[in-house]
């Protein structure tokens, strides 16, 4: 097996089930296809998020992941299909407005406000109207951005403008600025990009934790440190060219002869 597959069981053993009976389905994503001339980037794919999953999106370059990503928080609009968000359909709509019904993202190339503090850019996030509504009545401003911050370990640079800040920790501030728009669907565009392993076993530690505070959340992430990512999710859904080709279980996923012949660029051979 390809060792970028394997995944850790016990860090997963923390993630736990939404409780019992048939959760709702705040996503749901119907045969959407999305060309740029003739290349289809997202061809046909259809799925659903249940409230409260842990979900990844796996790929190789080009696979349509991040175009996905952009269909989805609705800065591009497919050709075909429906994308609808707690059975209301989304396509059409302004990204601020989608921010504002419940699914944030964050973004592989990061823009933050780099004069102001890093702290100024999560108060920035909780002005929008989603955020402000949801502060609690006991709490500052600037105390709900403190604790964003040090839910991602931000909280030593709160104060250091942005623009002295690194690519990793500028990552984790792009997840802290999603989370202060208080989503009830998180996308997660490559947050482990630019992280050592320590960073990406933090980062790991604050998503279980997130989602464990918020557990009617759903977070999907796209990622391809495919082995933090396999022992953080508790479902995968890859694709191809535009197409999903699998989806299931890490261990499922893992052990797929088409995902791997994917990942290693051609059919395994026997001895």
């Amino acid at each position: 097996m390809n060792e970028d597959l394997e995944f850790g069981r016990d860090t997963r053993k923390l993630n736990t089930e939404v409780k019992g009976g048939s959760a709702m389905q705040v996503l749901e994503v119907e045969n959407i296809t999305k060309s740029f001339g003739g290349l289809k980037a997202v061809d046909n794919v259809s799925f659903h998020i249940d409230e409260g999953e842990l979900v990844g999106i796996i790929g190789p370059n080009g696979a349509g992941k991040t175009t996905l990503f952009n269909l989805l928080s609705c800065f591009l609009s497919p050709d075909s299909g429906t994308i609808k968000f707690k059975g209301e359909n989304i396509i059409g709509m302004a990204p601020h407005k989608v921010v504002n019904l419940g699914i944030a993202r964050t973004f592989q190339v990061v823009r933050p406000f780099r004069h102001l503090p890093v702290i100024a850019n999560v108060m920035v996030a909780l002005k929008s109207p989603r955020g402000a509504k949801k502060i609690e009545w006991l709490k500052t401003m600037e105390r709900k951005a403190a604790d964003l911050l040090e839910d991602v370990g931000l909280s030593e640079l709160m104060l250091e403008p942005a623009e002295n800040v690194g690519h990793g920790d500028l990552k984790r501030l792009e997840i802290a600025k999603a989370l202060a728009t208080e989503p009830d669907v998180l996308l997660l565009d490559e947050p482990f990009g630019g992280l050592n392993p320590l960073e990406v076993d933090f980062l790991t530690k604050s998503i279980l934790r997130m989602h464990l505070d918020e557990p009617r959340r759903s977070i999907i992430i796209v990622e391809h440190k495919l082995y933090a990512l396999m022992k953080l999710v508790k479902e995968v859904k890859v694709l191809h060219r535009g197409k999903k080709i699998a989806e299931g279980t890490p261990e499922e996923i893992a052990n797929n002869k088409k995902v791997v012949e994917v990942y290693m660029g051609g059919p395994i051979k026997h001895a």
